[in-house]
């Protein structure tokens, strides 16, 4: 005699089957789950007709699951082959970094996270800059990337204002544009991925008031036609003003980004305020130059410097004390960060974008960070 079965052996049974099918191929399944069915409904075991009923009910609410299923997988793309393979681009994809002054070690971190990114994703990138600290010459640089019709560009910019237009031709053209480092607001680019640099100004500021014991005179080497280091030296100035009393900002000077312009700079400081306690530069290499014044003129040991950056030769004298601080930025993250914004941008991968929502498709602002680094310190930031 043909043993029967319970209704919850049988669902039980249909679970387990399911399980066994769930690895083969979709046609297969069907087949399976059809035959297991039939066999099961010849079964003496199960002969009433309410459970009958039952039986197929559950058969074909399987059925509908399992074809719901499938099709919902086909209709968004998100096959576990495709889950396991992950967001990949097109080696003939090309994306460009734009920068100034582009033999600077400073866009050497910037550049890998940039890389890094491109092998994750599987496309291409090509790095372009300007010479120099000029404006026109890094407009002439992206005219001819826009002419190469690249699918993304990112961008620091020298002059916010006068970089706009050529950043906007762009945009229009088709190409996805992000900013990085320093930023251009009247520009129509989505995003900005960089150093708060108010924020760094602030903590500039405090580094500086505790190397000073919050009382003297402090001068100020930076760029001030350049977004990001007016930011910087409002950050520095407003916190010295509103905090320190005791200490009296009396003078900025135009570093313009070039060591030996610094240099001169800072030795100006030095011969005109002999008492001058600490001078606060906002980029690397006005950094050094204002270190290798003060040595010139034997005031290292004295005055207090605090720059912006980790290249080598700022670390090398913050080891040798000629530098008190250095405020080191996030670059490696700015240029993996302006990557992906670029990828993103270029395939509508937002969720905004592929819900067709009037919306910003990335945030405006990504801070990157900074880290204050001294002699305590500085070994950890050789190499990144």
């Amino acid at each position: 005699m043909e043993k029967k079965i319970s209704l919850c052996q049988f669902l039980k049974q249909s679970i387990q089957y399911i399980d066994i099918i769930e690895k083969e191929q979709p046609v297969k399944q069907l087949t399976g789950m059809l035959l297991f069915a039939f066999r099961l409904v010849q079964r003496k075991g199960i002969t009433k007709l309410k459970k009958l009923f039952f039986v197929y009910i559950f058969l074909l609410g399987l059925f509908a699951l399992y074809l719901s299923y499938y099709h919902f997988q086909d209709i968004n793309g998100t096959s576990s082959e495709q889950v396991q393979e992950g967001i990949r681009g097109d080696i003939d994809e090309k994306y460009v970094m734009v920068t100034f002054q582009s033999g600077s070690d400073y866009w050497k971190r910037a550049l890998k996270g940039f890389e890094d990114a491109a092998n994750e994703l599987n496309v291409s990138v090509e790095y372009r800059g300007a010479t120099q600290y000029d404006v026109h010459e890094q407009i002439t640089v992206l005219e001819q990337v826009i002419a190469q019709k690249p699918d993304g560009i990112a961008i620091t910019a020298i002059e916010a204002a006068k970089i706009a237009p050529t950043i906007n031709k762009a945009i229009k053209a088709g190409i996805p544009v992000v900013l990085f480092d320093s930023g251009s607001p009247a520009s129509d680019a989505p995003t900005f991925i960089g150093t708060d640099s108010y924020n760094a100004g602030v903590i500039g500021a405090q580094e500086m008031a505790a190397l000073m014991v919050n009382q003297g005179k402090v001068g100020i080497v930076t760029l001030p036609n350049q977004l990001n280091h007016q930011q910087r030296l409002r950050g520095f100035k407003d916190t010295i003003e509103k905090d320190y009393p005791g200490i009296d900002i009396v003078e900025v000077k135009d570093g313009k980004g070039n060591e030996l312009v610094s240099k001169q700079a800072a030795v100006e400081l030095l011969e005109k305020y002999p008492d001058l306690k600490g001078i606060f530069v906002t980029e690397a290499n006005g950094g050094i130059g204002v270190g290798h014044a003060a040595i010139s003129m034997n005031r290292e040991k004295d005055v207090k410097i605090v720059s912006f950056d980790a290249d080598k030769p700022t670390l090398d004298m913050i080891k040798d004390g000629t530098i008190s601080a250095t405020l080191a930025q996030g670059t490696w993250k700015m240029g993996y960060w302006s990557l992906l914004s670029l990828f993103h941008l270029k395939h509508q991968l937002t969720e905004d974008s592929k819900m067709g929502i009037n919306t910003p498709p990335l945030p405006p602002n990504i801070d990157t960070g900074v880290s204050v680094v001294t002699k305590e310190n500085a070994g950890d930031f050789y190499g990144k």
